[in-house]
């Protein structure tokens, strides 16, 4: 019996060969990107850890609050009565009904034209000055004691002498502001100056940098640190100093605000302006120490 023959017929199968001439293929490797929503979500999270701790310890703070104060013989209203008393104020705070009965906007707009005039000519001075004690020995000695009696003046102790100088209000705020503002500006921009690494020295001193250079590529970016410091205090001493003066010198600004609530017995409507008072200073020790941070390059302390 013959088994069938079986015939194995062979496929070729064409086999393409890249001519000597012919560039080759080539493949371009792209990063793999995280999707659109996982950056969300991790953006999310690192603000939820940022705003929800405060959130928490506020809302435990103002429950407290309110079940201390809504007892009997309280003699502070609770959150919720501060709100009824101050919701037209809350919600108009631009009304201007002329003379001092104003929105809380316009007092606290006048406060900060007050501290930013006294800070501004602080800041200038302070830096001036405390470079000079920071860089000549002689002006360290000269000038150093004076600055740590005169620094030990309490601010509104300074505002008699003002008013008796300039017979106004407005510029003897702005002196007070100045004169509270000024010493720890003038005391961390010496420290900043006279910590100044000597290879920086050694450095200006072969490539014979002139005086203003000196100050300007060596002496300033080194001190920065230590100058924003000191300008971080002084904004934050500026912001006391004139709600404590405008107790005093009267007219618009949030300081006077306060004193004339407080003759009229009206609590709630300090409570209110205690709260802007503290947000407007938050806000402005945050915009300084932003300001460190991008002229710094994130050396300066935040």
């Amino acid at each position: 019996m013959t088994m069938p023959a079986i015939k194995a017929e062979a496929t070729a199968v064409a086999i393409p060969t890249a001519s000597p001439t012919s560039a080759a293929p080539v493949v371009t490797m792209t990063p793999k990107q995280a999707p659109r929503a996982e950056k969300y979500v991790k953006m999310g999270k690192e603000i939820a850890v940022r705003v929800v701790p405060p959130l928490i310890v506020l809302a435990l703070l103002m429950l407290f609050w309110e079940l201390v104060c809504r007892r009997t013989g309280s003699t502070l209203p609770p959150p919720s009565r501060v709100f009824k008393d101050t919701k037209e104020l809350i919600l108009d705070p631009f009304f201007d009904n002329g003379g001092i009965d104003k929105g809380l906007f316009w007092h606290l707009s006048a406060s900060l034209q007050r501290v930013a005039y006294g800070y501004s000519i602080a800041a200038i001075v302070g830096i001036a000055l405390g470079t000079l004690v920071g860089q000549s020995v002689w002006a360290m000695r000269g000038l150093d004691p004076l600055f740590q009696v005169l620094r030990t003046i309490p601010p509104l102790a300074w505002l008699p002498l003002s008013l008796a100088a300039f017979r106004d209000g407005q510029p003897s705020a702005i002196f007070v502001i100045f004169i509270t503002s000024v010493w720890p500006i003038i005391i961390n921009t010496a420290v900043g100056i006279r910590n100044i690494p000597q290879d920086y020295r050694n450095v200006a001193a072969v490539v014979q940098l002139n005086p203003l250079e000196f100050f300007s590529k060596i002496m300033i970016p080194a001190a920065a640190p230590y100058i924003f410091t000191g300008l971080r205090i002084g904004i934050g001493l500026s912001w006391l100093a004139i709600v404590a003066a405008e107790m005093l010198i009267g007219g618009v600004g949030i300081g006077f605000f306060i004193w004339d609530a407080w003759n009229s017995s009206h609590i709630s409507e300090i409570i209110l302006a205690l709260f802007y008072v503290g947000i407007i200073g938050f806000v402005l020790d945050r915009l300084i120490a932003g300001m460190a941070k991008i002229v710094t390059r994130g050396t300066a302390l935040n």
